[in-house]
């Protein structure tokens, strides 16, 4: 199925944010770092500025700067409508209110954008989707996926998500991925059979809280090993 632009909502997430919702502690931060899904997340960016090492994977990476950005523009007011529509959902207390949310957003996202050509040129930045990356056997220390799997549960069948988790369990030695709600802030109705499967064969699996909740009660994230 062709991945398309317009019925993409970029929505990124800061430094800081990724750092809450991973629990990533400074030596976690010298490992070699795979996003995936990381859409026009700051992360990359912030991350390489403070001389770490980080490739970030997403569909997104085959449109240019200024159809993401175009697109951003497109879609930012109707996901703050929606959020405000839904505002009993959230947790109002690092980022207060909408306005703000909307301000930390775009920050984050800007960021992406003034680093993308150069990071797009220096690989950091992969057009690939899970369940298949173009990486090898252990490449990273660690894989993050921040709001893709377990979000949408409704939309991606539960053998996806056994299928993504092996496979970057294939190219990194630790996988944490965040957050383990799907969209409704109701818990992920593939949790629990994904959780049993991985676990009969031989991951390491663990559910942690993390000290990051936006979306109410989503403070958890999933931390897999390989066998």
């Amino acid at each position: 199925m062709a991945f398309r632009l317009e019925e993409v909502v970029p929505w990124g997430r800061s430094f800081e944010e990724y750092t809450g919702m991973f629990a990533l502690t400074s030596q976690d931060l010298k490992e070699k770092i795979l996003g995936c899904a990381d859409g026009p997340a700051s992360f990359n960016a912030e991350l390489t500025s403070r001389g770490g090492q980080v490739v970030s994977a997403d569909p997104l990476y085959r449109f240019s700067r200024e159809e993401i950005r175009s697109r951003i523009g497109q879609v930012f007011d109707t996901v703050l409508d929606q959020t405000r529509k839904n505002i009993h959902e959230f947790v109002w207390k690092t980022i207060p209110s909408v306005e703000v949310l909307g301000e930390t957003r775009l920050l984050a996202m800007n960021g992406f954008l003034e680093d993308y050509l150069a990071g797009f040129l220096e690989g950091r930045y992969i057009d690939a989707s899970l369940p298949g990356l173009p990486f090898d056997d252990q490449e990273f220390g660690l894989a993050l996926c921040s709001h893709y799997l377990f979000l949408y549960s409704q939309h991606l069948s539960e053998e996806l998500h056994l299928q993504s988790i092996r496979e970057l369990c294939r190219v990194a030695r630790e996988v944490r991925i965040f957050p383990l709600l799907e969209l409704g802030a109701t818990p992920s109705r593939h949790l629990d059979s994904v959780t049993d499967t991985l676990a009969r064969e031989g991951y390491r699996i663990t559910v942690e809280e993390v000290p990051y909740e936006f979306q109410r009660g989503g403070n958890k994230m999933m931390r897999v090993r390989n066998r």
